[in-house]
Parts: C-alpha cells; structure tokens; sequence
C-alpha cells in the first residue's frame, strides 16, 4: 500500500467518527430529499435519479470486482442501467487494451439485467434505442414473484462474478425478499447494494404517500438478513468516505462464499 492509500484510509476512517460532519450531511440529506435534488442527473442521457456520490461509489465497484453480471431491481427511466452498462463496456475495453486485441461487444458475456413491476412503454423504447442496449436485458414483473426470480436464476447461469443493485419496493418486506432472492447469487468478494436505507434515518412521515417508513424499510430488512447470513457484512468505508448517500448500511460485501 503506498502512502497516498495509507493517508486515504485513515482519512477514511476518521469520517466515520466525525460527529459534527455527520450532523451537517444529514441536514442536507434531508433537506436534499425533500428538493428531490437526485432527479436532477442523467447518465448518457437517461435520467438515473441516483446522488453523484452513489453513482461515483458504484463506479468504484464495478472497477474493482469486474462483474460479467449486474442484476439491478428497480428501472425508472434506465439511467442506471444504461450507467452499469456502460461501465461494463469500460471493462471489456481495458480487458481488450491489456490483452492487445479489438474489442467485440457481441462476444462479450458482460450485461445487466434490470427487473420492474412495471416498464413503462416510453421508457423501454429509450433504453432498447440507447447504444448500451446490447448488454441490457430487463425482465417485467415482481422482483419477488417466485417465476421472476427463477428467470433471473435462469439468466444468471454461467456467470461467474455478479454484482446485485436493490432499488426497487422500499418496503422491509419486499427489500427482504428481494434480499433472500438475489443476496446469494453475489459471488465472492462482490457486493449486494441495498439502496434507500436511508429512509430509516429521516423523520417519521416524510414519505406519507408510501409504504415504507421508519421501521419499515431497506435498512430493518438489511439488518434482519444479516443476523441469518454471516456471509455478507456490511462495508462502512464505503459510507464513511461517501458520508452523503442514500444507502447507509446498504453496501453489503460477500466476504465468504
């Protein structure tokens, strides 16, 4: 480890126990919801409605597991699909770079699947007409419906290294479904990402319109699965290098297989 990664670590660390940071992140991130200020990115495009701190984290990610597969529950308008996409291909590009050949996106087993309740027309229109489409696949219906999951399953087969993003029902019931369903199809040393844990730490009632809450989200769900599943822990560098995220204890490594 060099200096500079020693410097960065520490660094890193000393942010997580910076109370007064943390006090004045969590203003923003509530005053930030309430603008709905992660609306206001796209990526190539497509609006991911994702905070440039989530997006940059999972950049870092994708870099250092090197996925063929990325399983994403949630689409919306694509951005982020079209992002794991194009990240994907930046893998297949520095892949060909190193070995000295072309690349060829046909024959790269590199794509994303994206799975929705409901794909809107125009919203799946824009997504098969994107330039990543070829490594997109996105399947409709329930996350959790036993028939989409084993598609999923399906789909999955003969990957070795998948990386999964959970981004859809916010829910504890549905985010913990979700999270026996896709949890165990990450491969070692990869990550399961739980967004919008972060409902658990803003007031109760913000979000009157939904069915999740405090006490009833991503977060209860992700600490109810891991009191079963010593196999994942979660990754609080991740959080405390970010500090302004929406995925606080969300960012689940698989340190054993």
């Amino acid at each position: 480890m060099t200096e500079f990664e020693q410097e960065r670590e520490a660094r890193i660390a000393a942010l997580g126990t910076d109370a007064q940071l943390r006090q004045d992140t969590g203003r923003f991130m509530l005053s930030s919801i309430n603008a709905k200020y992660s609306y206001n990115f796209s990526w190539m495009g497509r609006p991911i409605i994702q905070y440039p701190q989530d997006i940059c984290a999972m950049q870092e990610l994708i870099w250092s597991v090197r996925p063929d597969l990325i399983i994403e529950t949630g689409i919306a308008h694509g951005g982020s699909l079209i992002f794991s996409a194009s990240m994907l291909a930046l893998l297949d590009l520095t892949d060909a770079i190193e070995a000295g050949t072309p690349m060829d996106p046909r024959a790269s087993r590199r794509k994303v699947i994206g799975v929705d309740i409901d794909i809107r027309a125009h919203n799946r229109a824009a997504i098969e007409a994107h330039p990543m489409a070829s490594r997109i696949e996105m399947i409709q219906g329930s996350s959790i419906a036993p028939e989409i999951v084993a598609e999923v399953k399906r789909r999955a087969e003969g990957h070795a290294r998948i990386l999964v993003c959970l981004d859809s029902n916010h829910s504890h019931d549905h985010a913990l479904a979700e999270l026996e369903a896709y949890a165990p199809l990450v491969s070692a040393d990869s990550y399961c990402v739980v967004f919008d844990t972060i409902v658990e730490d803003l007031p109760k009632g913000l979000f009157h319109d939904r069915p999740w809450d405090v006490g009833n989200n991503p977060k209860t769900a992700v600490h109810a699965y891991l009191k079963g599943h010593p196999e994942f822990e979660i990754d609080v560098a991740i959080q405390n290098k970010l500090q302004i995220t929406v995925a606080p204890d969300g960012f689940l490594k698989r340190v054993k297989a």
